[in-house]
């Protein structure tokens, strides 16, 4: 019995303790600065107190009891049926059966999945897998609404690399669909509630339920591996269908499982497929925008800072005034935090078009607009990467070591091998070709790429390049303008 009188009878002989010195009249100035201290002390005392009410300890205090009513955890509303959100969002949700040939194998397929209706007048998502295999895309395609209704479609454009597919409805009665609403993936946090519908095994608008396992996973399919990991079961039929929140927005596209284990599903974030869905609309495939920057990723605070290590001359990044040193932390309005997150958000967005980035340069933000421009070949970007690359002439040279000299037929360190050339560069309209072999620069013999570069920089900035090139048995000079 003393021990209870005492647990409650100590903060209330606090508090009116306090209460007097609180509310006495202020005498002077040591008084007033010592006010506030007394009033904070004797809200801390009246939270113990409050507080005290509602956890009891267990024996010898070896663990606490929520003793109160009210919910332990604010903000948190415990779910009791999912029924009104799937009403409201299942007629979105579309079965695919698809019908296509291999002509390497002379064989039919037939397969089906999911998708969901993303505009009134009938155009949809689905899976790449879904309706193509490899390069071949199906031949028939089906989509049937959750009424019944059946409707031939079309592959607006697709995209292996994402898994993405957009579909157009055809025929009669496509109109005044029932679209769903696309939600923000970026505010989506692990343990979040979703639902997942589909069409799992052929059973027709299946829904499932769990949370958000994890997010950004990469699970090695692709440049583009930014997935999110959901333990709502996700089977074959599911390809292509939506992953809603507990708004009835869809925050992904359920893509992949891992057969080994259950409760284990991927789904593309939704964030990622509206940055891709223009470029799609647009061109039929991803055609990929480029900075013409090189990243690198470093330590900062705990993240990733996607610093900029390199401006190619001439580039997108170059002409909007980017400069080695840069971090770019945002494009368009999103964060960055990596150079994964950057490679995705410039890749997604088609050539030509205009990206804002938010840098940051000696500690202070600014904003830059860039006009992307198409993606290089993936040996132009190596040729661009290597030791050997004269970007001011569009040359990119190798040493002719032995090992390269002997399958050519060449005598090794006898000048420098053009293993590269830049499309619309000096050397392209020069006539230069891959195979040819520099010998001189600007009058000097070159025997490797250091003395090429050398030659370069005693010749100046701006002024014409003049070179001996060796094309089989015949010597030329070829002047190039940089």
């Amino acid at each position: 019995m003393a021990r209870v009188v005492t647990r409650y009878f100590l903060p209330l002989l606090s508090l009116l303790v306090l209460l007097p010195l609180v509310l006495a009249p202020r005498a002077g100035a040591g008084q007033d600065s010592l006010a506030p201290w007394l009033e904070a002390r004797a809200r801390e005392h009246a939270a113990w107190a409050e507080d005290s009410t509602q956890v009891r300890s267990g024996p010898m205090g070896l663990w606490r009891e929520w003793a109160s009513s009210e919910p332990m955890l604010p903000g948190f509303v415990p779910p009791t049926s999912l029924a009104p959100l799937i009403r409201a969002v299942e007629s979105g949700v579309v079965n695919i059966n698809v019908m296509g040939s291999n002509p390497l194998e002379g064989a039919t397929r037939t397969a089906s999945g999911s998708g969901f209706i993303l505009t009134p007048d009938g155009l949809v998502v689905t899976n790449n897998h879904v309706v193509a295999r490899g390069n071949v895309a199906a031949s028939e395609i089906v989509v049937r609404l959750s009424d019944g209704r059946e409707f031939h479609a079309e592959v607006v454009g697709r995209d292996a690399s994402t898994d993405v597919a957009l579909l157009r409805l055809l025929g009669k009665g496509v109109g005044g669909l029932p679209a769903v609403y696309l939600g923000d993936s970026d505010r989506m946090e692990v343990g979040d509630w979703v639902v997942a519908i589909g069409n799992p095994f052929g059973l027709d608008h299946s829904v499932s339920h769990g949370m958000i396992s994890a997010k950004e996973r990469v699970i090695g399919v692709g440049p583009f591996d930014d997935f999110i990991q959901t333990d709502a079961l996700i089977n074959p039929g599911n390809s292509g269908g939506p992953l809603f929140n507990m708004r009835g927005e869809v925050v992904g596209v359920n893509t992949a499982i891992i057969s080994e284990g259950q409760g284990i599903g991927f789904a593309v974030p939704i964030n990622m497929v509206k940055d891709l869905l223009p470029n799609l609309r647009k061109n039929g495939q991803l055609q990929k925008g480029w900075l013409g920057v090189v990243i690198d990723e470093q330590p900062l605070a705990g993240a990733r800072a996607a610093v900029v290590k390199e401006v190619y001359r001439n580039s997108p990044a170059a002409q909007a005034g980017i400069r080695t040193g840069d971090q770019v932390v945002g494009v368009n309005g999103k964060q960055v935090d990596s150079y994964q997150q950057l490679l995705r958000k410039v890749a997604m967005l088609a050539p030509g078009s205009e990206a804002k980035l938010t840098l940051l340069r000696e500690g202070a933000s600014q904003e830059v607009v860039v006009k992307l421009s198409a993606r290089p070949a993936q040996e132009v970007l190596a040729a661009l990467a290597s030791p050997g690359n004269l970007e001011e002439l569009g040359l990119v040279l190798r040493d002719i070591t032995p090992e390269v000299a002997g399958p050519m037929g060449l005598t090794p360190y006898a000048g420098v091998l053009v293993s590269g050339v830049l499309p619309r560069s000096p050397a392209a309209r020069a006539g230069l070709r891959t195979g040819d072999v520099v010998t001189e620069v600007n009058r000097r013999k070159v025997k490797d790429i250091a003395a090429a570069k050398g030659a370069l920089e005693r010749g100046g900035s701006g002024s014409l390049v003049l070179l001996r090139v060796q094309r089989g048995t015949v010597q030329q000079y070829v002047a190039l303008e940089p």
